[in-house]
């Protein structure tokens, strides 16, 4: 038991040492070239940044009550319950898309610049 223990212990040692020990790069770091042939290679990158809400919560909330409700009004007995059901579903779907169209038109994107080592 103590040995499996001990194992065990010298297993997260090792991993966390190798996650501590990841190098991160930046743009002054481009075009650097190591002793194994790799190097520094920078691009930009579009990022969401500043969202209120990146998840899309209220538009699918707001979408799914819409949805349900014009459901509701369709059919009679079981069949109200599906249409309830699935409108409300397809409400939810249509909420999420129209607010995450509002979000990218608003500049909630930014360009961001990230390097990375590159092996040939």
């Amino acid at each position: 038991m103590q040995t499996q223990l001990k194992m065990l212990c010298l297993g997260s040692l090792l991993a966390f040492s190798a996650v501590a020990s990841a190098q991160t790069y930046g743009p002054k770091d481009e075009g650097r070239r190591f002793n194994d042939g790799s190097k520094v290679v920078c691009h930009n990158v579009e990022v969401q940044r500043n969202s209120k809400d990146p998840n899309r919560i209220t538009g699918t909330a707001i979408g799914a009550v819409a949805g349900g409700l014009l459901g509701n009004q369709v059919g009679g007995g079981n069949g109200k319950k599906v249409a309830t059901v699935a409108g409300a579903v397809a409400g939810g779907a249509a909420g999420r898309h129209i607010q995450g169209n509002q979000q990218s038109k608003n500049g909630d994107r930014v360009v961001e610049r990230r390097c990375e080592r590159r092996y040939p």
